[in-house]
């Protein structure tokens, strides 16, 4: 018996060495904010461990990110009117790629909660609709709902990201990518 636990807590061990990095950048992304990511995770990974045994051999990374992005709407939700935002610190970009990612960062904490879930895990994580809605615990309605208005609230408070400015794009409500015009 004291095998077996040697084995699931390697196992364990191992999953996390592997993938947390990544799911602190994902939970990072949803929150804006390293502490609560953190906090985020660490909370998931440790409703991970104590259901090891029965999820170990599925998808155990499927299964964190579930617990996180509901984690993280819960949060949101009992703190609404708390909400914190904090902006980077002033300093200047070293290139424009850095300076399109601190536009994409304020950019994403003006969206509201689900909506930011939803574009992280549709196009950070790169889950399908049905993937995103399973993880949220909504409708594939809701998640195409929800990513078609924060797509087009990220063209209207950030036009740098589109490299044209609003005027000149126009986006597709059903796939979100945007055709030059």
């Amino acid at each position: 018996m004291g095998s077996t636990a040697n084995e699931g807590r390697d196992g364990y061990l191992a999953f996390v060495e592997s993938n947390q990095h990544r799911l602190l950048r994902s939970a990072y992304l949803i929150c804006g904010n390293r502490h609560q990511a953190e906090d985020l995770l660490q909370d998931a990974l440790l409703k991970l461990a104590l259901r090891w045994t029965s999820v170990r051999d599925g998808d155990p990374a499927a299964y964190v990110r579930t617990i996180l992005y509901r984690d993280a709407v819960s949060w949101w939700r009992r703190r609404r009117r708390e909400w914190l935002s904090p902006a980077p610190p002033e300093q200047v970009a070293p290139d424009r790629d850095g300076a399109l990612r601190l536009t994409l960062h304020d950019a994403l904490g003006l969206l509201p909660p689900r909506q930011r879930a939803v574009l992280v895990l549709r196009y950070y994580e790169d889950l399908t609709e049905v993937a995103t809605a399973e993880a949220l615990g909504v409708t594939v309605g809701t998640v195409k709902s929800q990513c078609h208005m924060a797509l087009r609230r990220l063209r209207e408070v950030a036009p740098d990201l589109t490299g044209n400015g609003p005027s000149t794009r126009s986006g597709d409500p059903t796939t979100g990518l945007e055709v030059n015009r």
